[in-house]
Formats: C-alpha cells, sequence, structure tokens
C-alpha cells in the first residue's frame, strides 16, 4: 500500500481503507488497525482517519466500538440499517453540530453576500457543479467532501479569518453534520438548490436573502434527518 501524502481528508483516505480491507484480508468481525496504525501506515493525520472512518461507518462497511477499536461490519447488513445505528449512537453530536452551525453559517452567508469577490464566487460555483458531477455519480464520500467544501469557502469569502478559521476546525474535525445529511434520502437531491439558492443570493450581494437561504438550508437539513431518526426508531 501506497502511503497517502495529502494530509487533507480526500477519496483516497476513504478508498485507500476499503483496499486495505480485502487486501489484508479482514473478515466479517475482525478487528481493524487502529487510528494510529492507520495514521502510520496512510501518512495522514489523525483527524483524516477518524473522518474517513466516520463515512465508512455510516455507509456500514466497518462499526467502531468505543474503548475497543473499529471492527469490520457483516457484509450482509444493509446499508441504511447501518446509517440508522449511527445516526442513534451519533444524535447529541448532530443536535450540538447543527445548533452551532445555525448561530454561525447565517451570518457569515450575509457577510459573504457584503465581501464576497468574483474569485470567491467563481471557487464556490465550482464546488457547487462538482458537487452536481457527484450527484450524478452517487458518490457520497465525494459529496461530503463538496459540501464541507461549500461552506468552507462560504466562510473563507466573509473576509474574517476568525470565522474562515471556526468553520475550517469544524469542516476538518466535525464532520458528523454534513455525513448524516448526505447519506438521508433526498436530501442530496435538495442540497443542490438551497446551495444554489445560497450562492445566487451572494452573487446579487443580499445579506438577508443569503441569510435566510442558509437558515433555510440547515433547519430542512436537519429536519430530515430528524425524519430519519423518528422513522428508524
Amino acid at each position: 500500500m501506497e502511503p497517502i501524502k495529502k494530509v487533507r481528508l480526500s477519496e483516497r483516505v476513504i478508498e485507500a481503507i476499503r483496499e486495505m480491507i480485502v487486501e489484508d484480508n479482514f473478515n466479517p468481525g475482525d478487528k481493524f488497525y487502529s487510528e494510529n496504525e492507520l495514521t502510520k501506515k496512510l501518512e495522514v493525520s489523525r483527524s483524516s482517519i477518524r473522518e474517513a472512518v466516520r463515512i465508512l461507518e455510516a455507509t456500514g462497511l466497518v462499526t467502531v466500538q468505543h474503548g475497543k477499536g473499529i471492527f469490520i461490519s457483516d457484509s450482509m447488513k444493509q446499508e441504511m440499517e447501518a446509517f440508522s445505528s449511527w445516526l442513534k449512537n451519533n444524535e447529541t453530536a448532530l443536535i450540538e453540530h447543527f445548533d452551532v452551525r445555525l448561530i454561525i453559517d447565517p451570518k457569515a452567508a450575509a457577510a459573504a453576500a457584503e465581501n464576497a469577490d468574483e474569485n470567491d464566487i467563481l471557487h464556490m460555483e465550482e464546488v457547487c457543479n462538482d458537487f452536481l458531477l457527484k450527484t450524478k455519480e452517487n458518490n457520497t464520500a465525494g459529496l461530503v467532501k463538496c459540501d464541507e467544501e461549500f461552506h468552507r469557502l462560504l466562510a473563507k469569502s466573509t473576509k474574517n479569518k476568525t470565522l474562515y478559521f471556526v468553520m475550517k476546525t469544524m469542516t476538518n474535525s466535525l464532520s458528523e453534520g454534513w455525513i448524516s445529511s448526505l447519506h438521508v434520502p433526498g436530501r442530496i437531491e435538495k442540497t443542490v438548490g438551497e446551495h444554489k439558492a445560497i450562492l445566487e443570493a451572494i452573487k446579487r450581494g443580499d445579506p438577508k436573502g443569503a441569510e435566510e437561504a442558509m437558515i433555510e438550508h440547515l433547519n430542512k437539513a436537519i429536519a430530515d434527518i430528524k425524519g430519519s431518526m423518528n422513522r428508524n426508531n
């Protein structure tokens, strides 16, 4: 297995772990490598490994047993069953995630409408286009990254270094919200339109419209997540 040189979580990290499971002959029920072992083997940060494992857990490939480690899931386990279990285990973190983002993101969107330059808007448009492409490819891991990147770039366009640092930290280390929303059936397609509405308001230089579009986006995401939780209780 070739080491991964890119520190930021990417689809390559997730794919490398998938390959490692096959190449090293792990079977359902087996204990997998620890976070420390994966960090050394793949030469990436521990936060990148954690985010990759979260995504793989949500899709049902692995399970994380606190205090015991990472285990290979039953290969017959259905994806939505795995996701339902993941939602239940991460419910508190998810609610807290969106509570914080409802404080930060709407004001960030308003500030972006006031301060974003042409280059900022171009980069956000590129990410939205990439998101749409990965939607057609059904590439959930790539979609999570694009969703995080859109919000990170939006924060960067505010020209507020503190706000950008906070959002960058959240996208790097606190990814539960992005993972959860994009695994809920129908949420990917909704996100495409919601991101477009936010970006259009920013392009118009409309702070109020951008703030309202962001609030609507986050409220709909958490409503869909809670709906998924309730259906599977």
